[in-house]
């Protein structure tokens, strides 16, 4: 069920009559949740001496030295802009206004400031359910930072760094041994050595080769609002980088896998219009690093207004910014690619086309005078010679038409077929005079080397 704005002043001014002293907490819990569970949420509390805690979520600002971080997750679902707003002003509303709410779930590049807080936004238009349409809104104060990401963002959260897969000495999984003969299966299981430390998975290390960062477990903990916005900066364009990594590497297995394949796999992916499809979402992607490229260059510009923002941050957001710019280069390179490889099927295509229309044209060439011989004698007129019309006797007009039809045969087809054939048969005898010539030359070589060798055994050298 939407909330309305009817719906959420009446029961504003309900509580401004009954309880006009209580907390902010207690006005949040008297609202009720309309989408339960839509939305996942994680709320984290910095003491800013490097640690971090996790915290109700209450949407509380930090006292003193302390800052929150309030981040909403989006489910990527085929949905409406309009309920992706019902969702925030679910679990943000109170005390986010209206206006905080669509600015930070509108389409489109954004970057100002919203009643008193710094407010960016770099969300794509497209829809939601497609793994190149990225979203990502920040609500920056002095003590509070709140987030909202389309899906999940990888290495976003922290984690205590003791438990990080890469810190461990890994053995890497081996396909299960075969039973020897006469051996049951469970005898050889018994018999197996047990790995030491952690087994990690083949499909785990395929995952770990697309990342160009390690996992959240090694983030170093914010100390202040601006280590927690390069953090949040740097994990997008991470995630934007594991995307375009992604995408390279399946280009170079289809590269692989059409260099090897024949007419069927080149006609299934014409069909399946992959390239097409591929080429479309590069353009999304696209669109998110020029959103990117665009906005951060100005959050960087009024964060070095505020005297909360930390100096060394700002050149931290500059190298962002210039890894967006390199980027968006390499996929560039990337859509050049895909237009290449859909032109080299086109012309594959063409190709195709173009053999089937000359078996055809050939055909044509064949049976059209045939037709016309047999058309001009089958006609039921006076005069036509061979037909015992004009003279009964004459009985071998069949024979004749036949013999006429065979004559055009012939010489169509030693017209346009002795060229070819002259080629294949001069082809045929250049490679036989190769053959013989390399033949001959390796028969000296061999002669001299066992001339060279009798000569130097026998204490002769001849120059």
């Amino acid at each position: 069920m939407p909330v309305s704005l009817e719906e959420t002043s009446t029961d504003a001014e309900e509580m401004d009559t009954e309880t006009p002293m209580e907390s902010p907490v207690r006005q949040k819990q008297k609202y009720t949740i309309h989408f339960p569970g839509a939305v996942k949420r994680s709320a984290y509390r910095f003491d800013g001496q490097g640690n971090f805690f996790n915290k109700d979520w209450d949407l509380s600002e930090g006292e003193g030295g302390e800052f929150c971080w309030y981040h909403v997750e989006l489910p990527r679902s085929n949905q409406r802009l309009a309920v992706a707003a019902q969702y925030l002003i679910d679990v943000l509303c109170p005390p986010l206004k209206l206006q905080d709410i669509l600015s930070l779930v509108s389409s489109g590049p954004f970057c100002g400031n919203v009643d008193g807080a710094l407010v960016f936004r770099v969300n794509s238009p497209g829809p939601t359910v497609s793994k190149f349409t990225q979203r990502l809104a920040a609500r920056i104060s002095e003590n509070t930072v709140i987030t909202v990401s389309l899906g999940k963002v990888p290495r976003l959260g922290f984690s205590p760094t003791g438990q990080s897969l890469l810190s461990e000495i890994p053995s890497v999984e081996s396909p299960p041994s075969q039973p020897r003969y006469g051996e049951k299966e469970e005898e050889s299981s018994k018999h197996a050595p047990e790995p030491n430390g952690i087994v990690i998975r083949e499909h785990v290390l395929e995952f770990l080769l697309t990342m160009n960062h390690s996992e959240e477990a090694d983030n170093p903990v914010p100390t202040r609002v601006s280590n927690l916005l390069v953090h949040i900066v740097d994990t997008h364009v991470d995630h934007l980088q594991d995307i375009v990594t992604k995408l390279e590497m399946e280009l170079d297995s289809i590269e692989l896998e059409l260099d090897k394949g024949g007419y069927l796999l080149k006609k299934q992916t014409l069909d399946d219009r992959r390239f097409p499809k591929m080429h479309l979402n590069l353009q999304r992607l696209l669109q998110v690093i020029a959103h990117g490229e665009q906005v951060f260059p100005r959050v960087k510009d009024k964060c070095a207004q505020k005297t909360w923002f930390a100096r060394e941050d700002i050149g931290a957001l500059e190298v962002l910014v210039g890894r967006l710019r390199r980027l968006k280069e390499n996929v560039g390179f990337i859509v050049n690619r895909v237009t290449a490889i859909q032109a080299g099927l086109d012309s594959w295509q063409a190709e195709q086309i173009n053999r089937k229309l000359y078996y055809l044209s050939f055909l044509s060439m064949i049976f059209l005078p045939l037709s016309i011989v047999t058309g001009a004698f089958g006609m039921n007129v006076g005069g036509v010679p061979w037909t015992e019309q004009k003279d009964p006797t004459l009985k071998n007009g069949f024979r004749n038409v036949l013999l006429i039809c065979a004559a055009i045969l012939f010489l169509l087809l030693a017209f346009f077929g002795a060229v070819p054939l002259y080629m294949r048969l001069s082809a045929w005898r250049k490679q036989l005079v190769g053959k013989r010539i390399w033949s001959s030359t390796r028969r000296s070589f061999s002669k001299r080397g066992n001339y060279f060798g009798d000569t130097h055994s026998g204490g002769y050298l001849l120059l």
